[in-house]
């Protein structure tokens, strides 16, 4: 028996029929990872599990920010007059990142190589990557950081909140087109960013500190990068590919409410979490950054997951996410200064979210091994008795 039963007898019977579909159109990845892709498979033993890969990769974006929270926990060190991240940690986290994207890429070859794919591959792999967003957005930070030629705590809120956005986007279309358009973004920021870690590794973080041409400072050019990516590219192509399945009368859901449905809880999570930020008492995004960061981008991650079960289900999706009302409690709380240790409460609500998040990933993935009668990390069969 599962832990707890979250996904339904009407979604365990969707996800048996369920078929993969999807549509990656990037030049990049058609043209150089998937060839290289290719030939890194082939060096992996026939007896691993697909979502041992997953997971491994996973773990080296987890690796990459603990790394950085040991380092840079208040994402002060790469400001000028403090004490800098060492060399090897930018050499470390550029391994880890390039590794993480790698076995990302693989996991999917290995599971058609091994003749093992199963929908609880793909929710294991996508439900991963929607937590992978923070771990990823935070050690980035740590290249710039918060000082005078770096990004503001609050201002890299709202461009982890840009990030998140672009990511349900993709799970947005495929819960009314049935299809997943792999976004553009994805492996050219990763490509990037393993490069820029290893750049920072050799010229210091110094280097960031300088104008590219005029006022222009590197940190300009990555929020505008981010910015410019998420609204000049990622969003219109989502538009487009909902709009035309309009158009061909595919569209799965009809309504316009419920065609926006999966954005309901994600857009309620940014409000609670922006309150907290703009009337919190003690400023608490620039006490705690990291912490605050981590927070959001857990409970965005079992939202998202709920969607992603959803879409694959080809079930309807919930209005609320459960999570969303005793948060509302917490906000509550700090605004109305009902509780004064806003730190000892932000502490106490992340941990309550991350167990959350990590016992509902555990219940889901034993609740779908046993539906499928498989083992989520290995290639052998359970016993039949």
């Amino acid at each position: 028996m599962a832990l707890y039963e979250y996904v339904t007898q009407e979604q365990l019977a969707g996800f048996d029929k369920y078929k993969y579909s999807a549509v990656d159109s990037n030049p990049l990845s058609i043209y150089v990872m998937h060839p290289f892709w290719n030939f890194v498979v082939k060096f992996l033993p026939t007896w691993l599990a697909p979502n041992l890969i997953t997971f491994t990769g996973f773990m080296f974006l987890v690796l990459n920010f603990l790394m950085l929270a040991f380092y840079d926990f208040d994402f002060n060190a790469s400001s000028a007059g403090h004490e800098h991240v060492p060399s090897w940690v930018w050499v470390a986290a550029g391994i880890f990142n390039f590794l993480a994207y790698t076995l990302d890429g693989v996991d999917g070859k290995q599971a058609r190589r091994t003749n093992s794919s199963t929908p609880l591959g793909e929710l294991f792999d996508h439900g991963l990557d929607s937590w992978a967003c923070i771990f990823f957005v935070a050690t980035v930070y740590s290249i710039f950081g918060r000082g005078e030629s770096g990004v503001g705590v609050v201002t890299l809120y709202y461009i982890l909140w840009v990030v998140l956005f672009s990511f349900i986007l993709s799970h947005w279309e495929k819960y009314n087109t049935g299809i997943l358009f792999l976004p553009w973004g994805y492996d050219i920021s990763q490509v990037t960013i393993s490069l820029v870690y290893l750049v920072t590794a050799a010229v210091g973080v110094e280097t960031w500190y300088k104008p590219i041409v005029f006022n222009l400072l590197y940190r300009d050019l990555f929020t505008f990068m981010i910015i410019a990516c998420s609204f000049s590219v990622t969003l219109p192509m989502s538009l487009y590919n909902v709009l035309k399945a309009y158009r061909n009368n595919t569209l799965k859901h009809s309504s316009l409410y419920e065609g926006l449905l999966p954005f309901l809880s994600p857009f309620l999570l940014f409000v609670l979490s922006t309150v907290w930020v703009i009337y919190s008492p003690s400023n608490i995004v620039e006490l705690q950054p990291r912490l605050f960061y981590l927070m959001v981008g857990t409970a965005f991650a079992n939202v998202t997951c709920k969607l992603i079960v959803c879409q694959m289900s080809n079930t309807r999706c919930q209005p609320l996410s459960i999570l969303l009302l005793p948060m509302t409690v917490v906000v509550v709380l700090v605004i109305t200064r009902v509780f004064t240790n806003e730190t000892l409460l932000l502490y106490l609500w992340t941990a309550a979210v991350v167990l959350a998040h990590i016992h509902y990933g555990v219940s889901v993935v034993k609740q779908l091994s046993n539906h499928f009668g498989i083992f989520a990390f290995s290639l052998k069969k359970p016993n039949s008795d």
